[in-house]
């Protein structure tokens, strides 16, 4: 029986060392069989657990159609779990979007202190000029999220300065939390490849994505990284998101 080399192998699939070799007389079936099962063990750690809490005030947020100026087949959304609240460990979290096709450059974003109804943060985005996930970090400038105080925070894209009404507009709730001791402890010890799993798996969403999104631009070809991406959007209903391309962007406007 002829067997792949080494070389060749880690070349054609790039997978650890630790998954057994193919051989070349495997049918195609077998392979995709074995890769099943890779990706199997791989993504059990993986997906995101929702905290177990109340979820936020409801909203009436959506993103706008009619005669708005994106285009393509997914819709403005905004990365967050179905009942649209993201805990955060976070002074200054990061929030993700994804962003369709539009001739339109200009986004608004703005955060509200939920129980005061009072404007913390606003701020205007330069969107890229290509579809794909975006992300904002707050700046350092700005005052820290107070802790287990919720905050609601919107995205519109500004496709008609004179008229809001069809402007599409995203929504969604954050609330920064502190971690337990045990956690802390273990997230001190832990590289960026396992503190994906640990935000995750302690239900704290915007570190779970934004260490995720560093290991995807730090390891762009890792098919780990590429797997535990797709579990993870799996897992909170955004699967046709994960295969989006990430942009470098954004910035607030000066």
């Amino acid at each position: 029986m002829k067997w792949i080399k080494p070389s060749l192998y880690l070349a054609v699939f790039s997978l650890p060392t630790c998954l057994n070799l193919v051989p070349l007389s495997a049918s195609t079936a077998q392979v995709q069989a074995q890769l099943h099962r890779t990706e199997k063990t791989w993504q059990i750690s993986q997906a995101f657990k929702p905290p177990k809490r109340g979820d936020p005030p409801a909203s009436a947020g959506g993103s706008t159609r009619g005669s708005s100026c994106l285009t393509g087949n997914q819709p403005l959304t905004s990365l967050i779990p179905s009942n649209k609240l993201g805990l955060t460990f976070a002074q200054h979290p990061t929030f993700f979007w994804y962003v369709p096709q539009s001739p339109v450059k200009t986004a608004k974003f703005r955060i509200v202190a939920h129980k005061e109804q009072k404007l913390f943060y606003e701020t205007t985005l330069r969107l890229p000029n290509r579809p794909g996930i975006i992300s904002f970090t707050l700046p350092e400038k700005t005052p820290p999220l107070a802790v287990n105080k919720t905050y609601h925070w919107y995205l519109t894209i500004v496709c008609d300065p004179e008229d809001s009404s069809e402007n599409p507009i995203v929504d969604g709730w954050v609330e920064r939390t502190q971690p337990e001791l045990s956690l802390s402890q273990a997230l001190a010890k832990a590289d960026l490849r396992k503190q994906p799993t640990l935000y995750a798996e302690a239900g704290i969403w915007h570190e779970a994505l934004t260490t995720l999104a560093q290991l995807r631009r730090s390891e762009p070809h890792s098919l780990k990284t590429r797997l535990d991406w797709r579990q993870f959007f799996k897992s909170v209903g955004l699967s046709a998101i994960a295969s989006e391309p990430m942009i470098d962007c954004c910035k607030a406007e000066k």
